[in-house]
């Protein structure tokens, strides 16, 4: 078993706060979720998070101009320089006050960074040489009292305009002009959150948080008769530079949103078509055109205030976040189209399961929804809200597209995958709270534990009627599984047992198993015959299910124990919270052991060996709780700890100072004052393919895939063989001893060079003399072209003449070959839905073709 594992994608969490921005070429949205980024690719509908993270949540970000540096600042104001078409960190920065605005000059070489109530400029760092400190600071801009809260440069990146929460927007120079004294636009009455100039730089406008829009033109310009303005058209672009940064600008006119008690949030300009995108805080945003202030479209996109807006540049696509829901959406605004809209859970994710396939995921929240999102591209395509209350477990039927869910309102639900309907419903003879799911391999059989009648019910999923009620636990049922096959149902409560039924067999028997704490969670080894569970204490205990006895225990308290939270007394080696798993999921080989809990590491273990193979740290985000090892003395006031103490009362903006939550609609110890989240892991489960892993997290649902790029795993290696070598055997079409040299040296890109090169009418010999032990690796090779090769006939004949020769030894080895089968599954399937997306389009314009054809015709007829 590989553990290679490497962070992959993050889903489930779309938007978290801070500003929105498109790539250059305005394909791409860049959108903060927590401390990392994540890119989503608008026209290949496919959406990818960088590994970059951040000491804390992330505040702001800009991308330069040419697309290559990124910059990420959180709240802190820390900053990391990322390479962005790399995404690798080539440098921290410590800009050492909260950065509300960070701007990059159209020409790219300079970043203007609001510092408090300065504006520092920095030279842009290059991102292709290695430098000990490359932040250099330009100059350092001061004259505003309070915060500045946007930056806005010219189009020749010679002026800037910033605006402050002292109701003034300040024009600098980036250079020093000789006479020239900063201007200063005054005559608001509200925070002025942004400052836009016009293309040709005759007209400048501010927006307030009130609704007021104001135009500035220079007051000499109704003044400047014919031959100064001819003198004007003559003059170079620096004395351009200085006209604009000498001009007197005046109030040319003033016009407000007119929207009672219902304040401006963000606001973005779009420079050549003159456009003004506003968002306010009822979730309704509109298009202005400028200087005349003509409202051209208006939309209610939301409940919550919308908190960024960005804009591509061509001015096609608007893209809005909205904080409090969670939200991403990209609107087309001359069509009236969403291009993507995307919104996570609204609160924690509890559960998440593996289609049997492995390319869907389907997530379970407290919010009552239940979520498919696609594995390769990252996006939730359906969201059913049937559930009245908390989500607690989900799972996929291992045959047919039918998804099944329990909730705390009592129900169990079907889903239909492909006409995306709720087409059954399981209730109890009296109504109870389920919290664990189980269904029969068959799909014909669906099981639910409560936790508040200890019983286990068990329906029909044709008739839905109740086949039995399972009664024995003393406890609440917190986990229950299927065998693989079939003829057995286990279920763990806290109750210290587990047990084990045989509900399809005559007898009905039932077995406990006795352990020394509440068990927590339990699972089946993929080929049924051994069982293991996790206890609060921290253990993980296995029992082999045909003899029935213990087998062995992996003590796991000192492994996934670790982060201390800001308001703990006691170190996080002597914490005994947190120290137990709470979900645990078998690789496809059973061989290894995946376990996460309340804490922020996710632990690989090997079953035999009871050993510990490799450890996951799910996030260094230190806005969350637990992910400190150790508490800084510094941070600790007479009041406790600065990090528990809740400063939301302090804030200048009333919205964010009330508290608007109802009475009774809180959850946990209301006596508690916790606002801070905490590290953890609810659910864990590895792909079907074995080529990831997902856990549901206090960020999302982060996705952990293995990592081929810089792998060099040889095997059978010896002096002789090298590349040289491989590519003098290809010379001479030596292509089976060619192929499997390439294998021996484990080189990517050596191996596709070997199979292009082989010929389509030699591809059934060759197949069939492909020695066994290669034949792995020639699978998954398979399975990874059908996801990214354009070859595909070639591709279907290679694993039509590998399956046809190698048919016998497959079936044999049908469980060490599981991973491979399902990962081809996965290949052939994601083909098949491209081919048919492809040959719908086709016959849809060749039918519009053929009637126009016919039209034509029948107009010269």
């Amino acid at each position: 078993m590989k553990a290679n594992y490497k962070f992959s994608n993050l889903c489930g969490t779309v938007y978290r706060q801070g500003n929105i921005i498109f790539t250059p070429d305005g394909n791409s949205v860049l959108s903060p979720v927590g401390n990392r980024i994540s890119v989503f690719d608008l026209v290949n509908n496919k959406s990818r998070t960088l590994p970059a993270e951040n000491r804390k949540n992330i505040a702001v970000v800009a991308l330069s101009p040419d697309g290559n540096i990124l910059i990420s600042v959180d709240e802190d104001g820390r900053a990391l320089l990322v390479n962005f078409r790399r995404g690798v960190v080539l440098h921290h920065v410590n800009f050492k006050k909260p950065v509300k605005a960070i701007q990059f000059a159209p020409d790219g070489k300079y970043v203007a960074v609001s510092h408090g109530p300065h504006v520092q400029v920095w030279k842009t760092p290059n991102h292709l040489l290695r430098e000990f400190a490359p932040f250099t600071l330009h100059r350092t801009y001061t004259g505003h009292h309070d915060d500045v809260v946007s930056i806005q440069w010219t189009s020749d990146s010679s002026c800037f305009i910033s605006t402050s929460r002292d109701m003034t927007a300040r024009l600098y120079t980036l250079n020093p002009v000789e006479g020239f004294r900063p201007k200063t636009f005054t005559g608001h009455k509200d925070v002025l959150l942004n400052a836009f100039v016009s293309s040709d730089g005759q007209h400048v406008y501010t927006i307030s948080r009130d609704g007021a829009v104001f135009t500035w033109k220079s007051k000499d310009a109704d003044n400047l008769d014919e031959d100064s303005q001819d003198e004007g058209s003559s003059t170079g672009p620096s004395d351009h530079e200085n006209t604009f940064a000498n001009t007197r600008w005046g109030i040319h006119s003033r016009h407000y949103f007119n929207q009672e008690r219902i304040r401006v949030t963000s606001a973005v300009w779009h420079s050549p078509s003159n456009l003004l995108i506003v968002g306010f805080s009822s979730g309704v945003f509109g298009l202005w055109e400028m200087p005349s202030f003509i409202n051209i479209h208006t939309l209610s996109i939301s409940q919550e205030k919308i908190s960024s807006i960005a804009i591509n540049p061509s001015g096609e696509w608007l893209a809005f976040g909205a904080t409090k829901l969670g939200q991403l959406l990209v609107w087309e605004w001359q069509s009236e189209s969403y291009i993507l809209k995307q919104q996570g859970h609204y609160f924690d994710m509890n559960t998440l399961s593996y289609s049997s396939d492995g390319q869907y995921i389907a997530t379970g929240g407290d919010d009552g929804k239940v979520k498919v999102w696609n594995s390769s591209s990252g996006f939730c395509f359906i969201t059913f809200t049937e559930h009245s209350s908390s989500v607690t477990c989900v799972e996929f039927a291992k045959h047919g597209q039918v998804l099944f869910s329990c909730s705390l309102d009592g129900t169990v639900r079907a889903f239909d995958l492909i006409r995306y309907r709720n087409f059954r419903i399981f209730t109890s003879p009296s109504p109870v709270q389920f919290t664990a799911l189980a269904v029969d391999p068959s799909g014909e059989v669906v099981a639910a534990g409560s936790s508040d009648s200890f019983e286990v019910y068990m329906w029909s999923v044709q008739t839905g009627k109740l086949l039995e009620i399972l009664t024995g636990h003393e406890g609440p049922i917190s986990s229950l599984a299927f065998s693989p096959t079939g003829n057995l149902i286990a279920s763990s409560s806290w109750d210290k047992t587990v047990r084990l039924w045989s509900v399809f067999g005559r007898s009905h028997s039932v077995e406990p198993f006795q352990l020394n704490s509440d068990v927590l969670s339990l699972t089946f080894r993929p080929d049924g015959k051994e069982l293991a569970a996790s206890t609060l204490d921290g253990q993980i205990t296995f029992w082999n299910i045909s003899e029935g006895r213990q087998t062995g225990v992996i003590e796991g308290r000192k492994d996934i124990s670790g982060g201390r939270k800001a308001d703990d007394r006691i170190t996080a080696a002597n914490n005994s919270s947190g120290k137990s798993f709470s979900s645990l999921a078998y690789t496809a080989d059973g061989t290894c052991l995946i376990a996460g809990g309340n804490s922020k590491y996710v632990i690989l273990y090997d079953v035999r060996e009871a050993v510990m193979v490799k450890k996951f740290q799910i996030s260094e985000n230190l806005s969350l709780e637990g992910t400190q090892e150790f508490l800084d003395n510094r941070m600790v006031t007479e009041a406790g700890p600065l990090a528990a103490i809740d400063s939301r009362g302090d804030e200048s903006d009333l919205e964010d100072r009330e508290d608007k939550t109802l009475p009774g609609a809180s959850r946990g110890d209301l006596s508690v004052r916790r606002y801070r989240q905490e590290a953890r892991v609810k659910s864990i489960r590895i792909s079907p393919t074995g080529r990831s892993w997902a856990a549901t997290t206090t960020e999302g649902l982060l996705i952990y895939s293995i990592d081929d790029t810089l792998m060099f795993d040889p095997f059978e290696l010896d002096v002789d063989l090298t590349p040289q070598a491989l590519l003098k055997v290809l010379h001479q079409k030596d292509f089976l001893r060619a192929l499997i040299m390439g294998f021996r040296l484990n080189e990517k890109a050596l191996v596709q060079r070997v199979y292009e090169s082989i010929p389509k009418t030699d591809v059934p010999l060759l197949a069939r003399q492909v020695p066994l032990v290669y034949l792995p690796e020639l699978l998954r090779h398979m399975a990874l072209r059908l996801e990214r090769s354009p070859h595909v006939e070639y591709d279907l004949l290679w694993i039509n003449a590998l399956l046809l020769g190698h048919g016998r030894y497959l079936r044999d080895k049908s469980i060490d070959f599981a991973t491979v089968f399902r990962a081809i599954q996965k290949g052939l399937s994601d083909l098949h839905q491209a081919i048919g997306i492809n040959c719908d389009e086709n016959m849809s314009a060749l039918s519009y073709l053929l009637d126009q054809g016919g039209l034509r015709f029948n107009f010269r007829s």
